[in-house]
Order: C-alpha cells, then sequence, then structure tokens
C-alpha cells in the first residue's frame, strides 16, 4: 500500500500572526515539503492543478520534473489534472516527457476542478463539464496507445495522422486514477477503463464515500476487469498530529476556524465527527484511518493534505516527521494484516511494463 502528502497549493493567510506567504515563498515550501516527503519515508507527492488565487501551482508538470531531478523513490502523482479545461494533446506530451525524466515515476489523477470560472477561461463551458472529462479523455487514451492517431469529437478540431511525442516510456503510459468527490459517472469512467479510483473522502461523511467507492468497484467487475475487491482505489485525507490530542486541537483551531474552505462553518469538534479530519495524537491518526478500510474495503493508496488553511512551513515539516517516524510505519504493518493475496498493489510502471511483457510474450 502506497501512502503519500497531496499540495493543492493554496496561498492562506497565517492566522495567528496575519501574515501571507508570498507566491515564491508558497512555491519553494511545496518544493521542500515533496523533497521532505521521500526524506521521512513516505511514497507519494501528488500537486494539484489551480489557475485562480489564491492557488500557485498552475503548471504541476514544471513543479513535478523539478522534484523529479532531485528525488529517486517518490512517486509524482497530481491532484488533479484538469482533464475538462487542458487539451488532451498536451496532457499526452506534457506527461510522457515527465515520465522519461522521472524514469517512470508517474501517474496522474484526472479531475475536473472546483472552480466554475476556469471554464471560460480556457474557452469551455461548465455546463460540459462531464462531457469533456469523458470525451477528452477517450483521446488521451488513444493518444498514448495509439502511434498514429485520426479522431473526431465535438469539443477540438480534428486530429489527421497525428503522434504524440514522445512516446511514453517502454511504451507503458502513466497510470491514471479518477478523481471525485460527488459525480458518479466519474466513478463510472474509472470501472470502464480498468483505472483507478481516487475518492477525495475530505469533505463528505464516511457513507457519501462508501457509496462511491462500491459503485466503482461493482462497475470495474461489470467491465469484466476482476474481482469487486481487486479494483484499484485511493483515499485522500487530512490530519493535524501533536503528542497529545489537547496540544493539537488548540494548536490547529485558529487555522480550521479561518480556512477558506471549512471556516466560520461547522466547529471542529462537529467536522471531525462527521467527516475523516483527523486532529490529535498520533495513535488517534492511526486508529481513524484503520477504520477507512471497513467502509471502503482492501485499497492502495492514502494520501494525506497537511499544508494548508496557512500552516507554516515549519510546522507542516514537523507533522511530516510525525507521519513518516509514527504513523505510516504503524499503517503499513496493519493494513497488511489480513490483506488478500488477490488484492493487488498499486500500479507502478514497473508493474505494468511486467504486465505488458507478460501480454507480448503469450501473443
Amino acid at each position: 500500500m502506497q501512502f503519500g502528502v497531496f499540495t493543492v497549493g493554496d496561498v492562506t493567510q497565517d492566522p495567528t500572526n496575519g501574515r501571507t506567504p508570498t507566491d515564491a515563498e508558497r512555491v519553494k515550501a511545496m518544493m521542500t515539503i515533496a523533497l521532505k516527503a521521500e526524506e521521512v519515508g513516505l511514497d507519494v507527492f501528488a500537486l494539484g492543478e489551480h489557475h485562480n488565487p489564491p492557488f500557485v501551482p498552475s503548471s504541476p508538470t514544471t513543479m513535478l520534473g523539478w522534484v523529479a531531478a532531485r528525488t529517486s523513490r517518490l512517486q509524482l502523482s497530481t491532484a488533479t489534472t484538469l482533464i475538462t479545461t487542458n487539451d488532451p494533446v498536451k496532457i499526452a506530451e506534457d506527461y510522457a516527457m515527465l515520465q522519461h525524466l522521472a524514469d517512470g515515476r508517474v501517474d496522474l489523477m484526472m479531475g475536473r476542478g472546483n472552480t466554475g470560472p476556469v471554464y471560460p477561461w480556457f474557452g469551455q463551458d461548465i455546463r460540459n463539464g462531464i462531457a469533456l472529462a469523458i470525451e477528452n479523455y477517450a483521446l488521451l487514451r488513444r493518444l498514448w496507445r495509439e502511434d498514429v492517431v485520426d479522431w473526431e469529437g465535438k469539443f477540438r478540431t480534428p486530429l489527421q495522422g497525428f503522434t504524440a511525442t514522445p512516446r511514453p516510456l517502454d511504451g507503458v503510459p502513466p497510470f491514471v486514477w479518477h478523481g471525485s468527490i460527488r459525480s458518479p459517472e466519474i466513478a463510472e469512467q474509472a470501472a470502464y477503463y480498468g483505472d483507478g479510483f481516487f475518492a477525495n473522502h475530505i469533505f463528505w461523511p464516511k457513507e457519501h464515500t462508501q457509496r462511491m467507492v462500491d459503485l466503482y468497484r461493482r462497475r470495474f467487475a461489470h467491465y469484466g476487469h476482476g474481482d469487486a475487491d481487486q479494483a484499484i482505489v485511493g483515499l485522500g485525507g487530512q490530519v493535524f498530529m501533536r503528542k497529545n490530542s489537547q496540544d493539537a486541537k488548540r494548536e490547529f483551531r485558529p487555522y480550521f476556524d479561518n480556512a477558506p474552505v471549512y471556516g466560520h462553518g461547522p466547529s471542529l469538534e462537529d467536522f471531525t465527527a462527521q467527516t475523516p479530519l483527523t486532529v490529535g495524537s498520533p495513535q488517534e491518526v492511526i486508529d481513524r484511518t484503520l477504520t477507512f478500510r471497513e467502509y471502503v474495503g482492501d485499497y492502495q493508496r492514502q494520501l494525506f493534505l497537511l499544508d494548508h488553511a496557512g500552516l507554516p512551513l515549519k510546522t507542516v515539516l514537523e507533522q511530516l516527521d510525525i507521519l513518516g517516524e509514527e504513523v505510516v510505519p504503524v499503517l503499513r504493518k496493519e493494513f497488511a494484516i489480513g490483506r488478500p493475496a488477490h488484492v493487488p498493489d498499486a500500479p507502478t510502471h514497473e508493474s505494468l511494463k511486467a504486465a505488458l511483457d507478460a501480454e507480448k510474450v503469450q501473443a
């Protein structure tokens, strides 16, 4: 099972001192977090994509290329890549290039984003969001799997005899997760292709996540990709930790209360009771995270959001130390107990290449 962190790259005022980092400081902080993730033994660093303030990661491949050059083991991912407003031709070429730079340590999470105005900024209509996601991804798959593509659709100009370059490393396209908070159509799309499904798992109660993952698993089996429990599932999550629960809540409360996303709403206690947000001791985070398997089954990837709501970099790095030293080692051990042998690990370039090579031998 893979464990890692994801960042949405928000530039948020620290409510304890009134200071807002500059864009440059925030970018450098995310770079530092990525390197720290590898240092403490995590498996994945995932970067969001936004094109509006207060977010800065408008070019994920640029930052992930930088991280690739300075790491040797870390899996690089997105959280998410906007399949609706990016040209699938550009996605195909950008991430194939990143694949080569990172020696295959790349996968993508496709999503539609959560900012309505981004659609007209890139010449699209938000009312076509689902249709764009379906059509653009169908084209992207062909661009990675076919050397020469002739194509015509509704939302972009036709392609005639087009070859995306560079070709995917070893002929193996990056693995794709389809990220969603609330859209069953995206769970269906992931199941149809036999891709991974990543449930955001941050703002909604566990019952909602359970329904979405169950739909994906059932449809994955329906399309003949394997048994339902062999479907590839990832979860998000938010945590804040200190040695004891009281210190964690006291320190995190002003950040929670003033966060752009959930501030000035439910109390910290209500939010942690009704969603997967966990604020407490490392043991409390371990115990809460282990319950996720009870309602989604054995899954492949767990990503945590740590650097949000204006938390200073020093604090985030402390969180990473706790995660890497005290939490993840226990989670690895506990999640392995009772895990059926037929449940796959998270796909990597190496495992996908081995499967492709095996298919060629059988053919």
